[in-house]
């Protein structure tokens, strides 16, 4: 009898690995909708990427939400409930750099884009596809060497692109001689490189809670 009773508080429900897996499939998404949007010249085909991406942030924060209410009506969890609100928010945090980045298109009016903000996108979209597979693993938190797995990679994708990022400002600075597109191209560059930083503090949350529960 005892142990039935104490089976009542045994965390079975696992809704939130599947909420968790639904929002990093969305990110990747975005991330490939990302890479779309930076190789489409202006007009009714980069309109409509965009409004995907919208869409498709709204979508995440709506998955946000519903994280949030089910954390509240859940006494018993099958992680601490501190990783899972981190965790929420951190998956949150990229899909709203990535539309951000695909936004700026659009706010600063760019034409063309360049060589390095095609290549900021595609490391998104590489940090995106190594947060899926990180979070899909989630479901194997005892399995440690499989988080410290997918760290070496996002921070490999995160090393690169803070070089990219680096070459393109530097080559900005001393090639480009428009002071206002400079500008809108550097601030292009910073939001594509915060996204990939925001795909690495995803990565870590989940190093953190697997190696917790190793």
């Amino acid at each position: 009898m005892i142990g039935e009773f104490f089976k009542i508080f045994k965390p079975k429900d696992r809704i939130f690995f599947y909420h968790f897996e639904a929002s990093a499939a969305n990110v990747l998404k975005m991330s490939e909708d990302l890479m779309a949007i930076v190789a489409t010249s202006p007009g009714a085909q980069r309109d409509a990427i965009l409004e995907r991406l919208e869409q498709a942030e709204h979508a995440n924060d709506d998955l946000t939400h519903t994280i949030f209410i089910d954390l509240a009506r859940n006494f018993i969890t099958p992680i601490d409930r501190e990783d899972i609100h981190t965790l929420a928010s951190a998956l949150d945090d990229i899909a709203d750099y990535i539309l951000a980045s695909g936004k700026n298109l659009e706010l600063y009016d760019v034409g063309e884009t360049d060589d390095t903000i095609v290549e900021l996108a595609r490391l998104v979209n590489e940090g995106s596809r190594i947060v899926q597979m990180a979070v899909r693993d989630l479901r194997n938190m005892h399995k440690s060497n499989a988080a410290s797995e997918f760290v070496v990679k996002i921070n490999s994708m995160e090393n690169e692109a803070d070089k990219v990022f680096d070459r393109g400002i530097q080559r900005l600075f001393k090639e480009e001689k428009d002071p206002i597109k400079l500008m809108k191209y550097r601030l292009m560059y910073r939001d594509l490189e915060l996204a990939t930083d925001k795909c690495e503090d995803v990565a870590n949350v989940i190093e953190s809670i697997m190696l917790k529960y190793a």
